[in-house]
């Protein structure tokens, strides 16, 4: 069993040149609610998701540390295998800023999601066993986010509800953070 460390603890987390660096704690800070938190690498805190309904629900927002609503995502109903919506605050609410789909695939297991973003296409793909992280790869094969369990610098792996989340300094970290939502919800851990 992981030691216990508060996931806002001290940690010295060297990151690919350029790479930004978030602790994702799949904790909500309301009582009796599930969600998660996003801290940034001084500790601050600057994402927040808050589900009201069951885990896996069928509608979240993802908000900055204020309560702004950033992103509203939304389970697309009667889809069998799985679609979610992410509706940019703000925007037209018939037209999402991005869809994921989740895939069954028998002969590429590894890959869980397809992600839709106006013209561009992203990939999630699962990283070992369930709990072991994903990466987001865009069209090309680059990594463009990558999230795995977070590991202080001494070695000790933190519980399996703190996560390491590094983004390539080019890509929206709040639409990346609403992509590491979804996949939440589609595995059930919010």
């Amino acid at each position: 069993m992981a030691n216990k460390v508060h996931p806002r603890a001290s940690v010295s987390d060297p990151s690919p040149a350029g790479r930004q660096t978030f602790t994702v704690w799949m904790k909500s800070l309301v009582c009796h609610t599930n969600g998660c938190t996003v801290f940034d690498s001084k500790g601050d805190i600057v994402y927040r998701v808050e589900n009201y309904d069951s885990k896996g629900g069928c509608e979240v927002q993802l908000m900055d540390l204020q309560g702004n609503i950033l992103f509203s995502i939304l389970s697309k109903k009667l889809q069998i295998f799985g679609c979610w919506n992410g509706y940019r605050a703000g925007t037209n609410k018939e037209q999402p800023c991005f869809t994921v789909k989740k895939c069954y695939s028998i002969v590429r297991r590894e890959i869980a999601c397809q992600v839709t973003v106006g013209l561009n296409t992203y990939w999630v793909v699962r990283l070992g066993r369930k709990n072991q992280g994903f990466k987001i790869l865009n069209i090309t094969g680059d990594i463009v986010a990558e999230v795995m369990q977070k590991q202080v610098s001494s070695g000790v792996v933190l519980g399996e509800d703190v996560l390491a989340l590094e983004v390539e300094p080019y890509m929206d970290h709040s639409l990346i953070v609403a992509l590491v939502t979804v996949y939440g919800l589609i595995s059930r851990r919010l």
